[in-house]
């Protein structure tokens, strides 16, 4: 039913809501400890296993925080945990995977020109990615390598460049990039779900019972929280990415990945620099720049270097909305109101890419987003944007008279 389009997209719209919400309180918080951390100074005065502390001022009161490095003499009463914003981030992330790109594999994840597999090979591909990211990056840290944090660090880059590779053979560039993210995000939640939390929780057994706490523990989560530092800010790239085509539909998306990774670990270098009070190095924003420019270039550089246009993927065409009669009148008005646009090379002035990878210039390519047609253009006014090609009252009726009729066919 056409009910359950519309009850789908809220659904994606709530979750993804929900996303932002938990994503935004996990980075926060992520943040601020890290800039904390950096900022400890030690005196003299601290109490017996102090490492440092730090004053601050922030709605209209002064801050006096300490910081022990592997456990206090005694367990305090009250200890807020700080999990919660990692677990849920991760949880409503997946659940948007689940709905976008899973509940919608052909249109949205499968690229029959990169490889022409079934839905439920794609999505349990995704799922076995994701499940060797976490055990891959987790032997790593403890093998030998894991005592150089750096060291470890490079070969990390390596094999998520590898990965940035990988997904653009097996997905489309959209699903590539968001799953680079995804696969980035659940190393960082595991790593707090598996080793930073219970980690803590072996210090506080500890203090209860009157041990002395392994200072191993704080350590190793330490390294950890570091990872989970520098790659926060490449995932909220790749998980924005969707938005831009130019960033995911190029056939050197790969390599833009592999820049956006390394843009992190500039962005980061200087606020951890500043925050540690080691001065501010300018140069980390020259060479982000440049990393962006090149990033831009490369957006456009398959026509430039080959004179080749790219192939954009098209979902297999549903028949029964290329077959409805009212499709003969939508297929004209999705030619001269939407495919200046939507087309593998837009005419209309300053787009240069199709928005969202998706064309509309023939019958399979409207049919295969007839959906989101249905919801963009039919159902709300979110297409054309700002109504620029001023599509009609009457039009938009046509686009849902058309989906709905196709939908109730089918049932009959």
């Amino acid at each position: 039913m056409y009910e359950y389009a519309i009850a789908w997209e809220w659904l994606a719209f709530a979750a993804r809501w929900f996303h932002v919400i938990t994503a935004i309180a996990w980075i926060g918080s992520s943040f601020y400890f890290i800039a904390l951390d950096l900022g400890l100074v030690k005196r003299p005065h601290l109490p017996p296993g102090a490492y440092g502390e730090e004053w601050q001022v922030h709605g209209g009161g002064f801050y006096h925080i300490q910081k022990y490095l592997v456990a206090p003499a005694q367990m305090p009463e009250h200890l807020t945990w700080f999990k919660y914003e990692s677990y849920f981030t991760w949880i409503s992330g997946f659940l948007m995977l689940c709905i976008v790109y899973y509940g919608g594999a052909d249109l949205f994840l499968i690229d029959r020109h990169v490889l022409d597999i079934s839905p439920p090979v794609a999505i349990a591909i995704s799922l076995a990615s994701l499940a060797f990211g976490w055990l891959i990056y987790d032997l790593l840290c403890k093998s030998p390598l894991g005592r150089n944090t750096w060291g470890l660090m490079a070969v990390l880059y390596v094999v998520l460049v590898f990965m940035a590779w990988g997904y653009t053979q097996l997905f489309t560039g959209r699903a590539a990039f968001l799953h680079l993210g995804a696969f980035t995000a659940t190393i960082m939640s595991a790593n707090v779900f598996m080793i930073i939390i219970p980690n803590q929780k072996i210090v506080v057994a500890d203090l209860i019972a009157g041990r002395t706490p392994d200072p191993k523990y704080g350590q190793v989560a330490k390294q950890r929280s570091l990872h989970n530092n520098y790659l926060t800010l490449p995932v909220i790239f790749f998980m924005l990415s969707n938005h831009y085509p130019l960033a995911f539909g190029t056939a050197f998306n790969w390599v833009i990945a592999a820049l956006v990774f390394l843009m992190g670990v500039t962005i980061r270098h200087w606020f951890n620099t500043t925050h540690a009070r080691k001065g501010r190095p300018t140069w980390t924003w020259i060479v982000t720049a440049i990393l962006f420019i090149l990033i831009m270039w490369l957006s456009t550089a398959p026509k430039l270097l080959t004179g080749e246009g790219e192939t954009a993927a098209v979902a297999p065409a549903f028949q029964q909305f290329a077959g409805d009669p009212h499709f003969p009148a939508v297929k004209q008005l999705v030619s001269t109101r939407c495919s200046m646009c939507h087309a593998a090379e837009p005419v209309y002035e300053g787009i240069v890419r199709p928005p969202k990878g998706v064309t509309l210039e023939n019958d399979a390519e409207i049919a295969a987003h007839a959906q989101e047609i249905y919801i963009q253009a039919g159902r709300s006014h979110a297409m054309p944007p700002g109504n620029v090609t001023d599509i009609t009252p009457d039009e938009r009726k046509l686009l849902v008279a058309w989906f709905e009729s196709a939908v109730e066919g089918k049932k009959q």
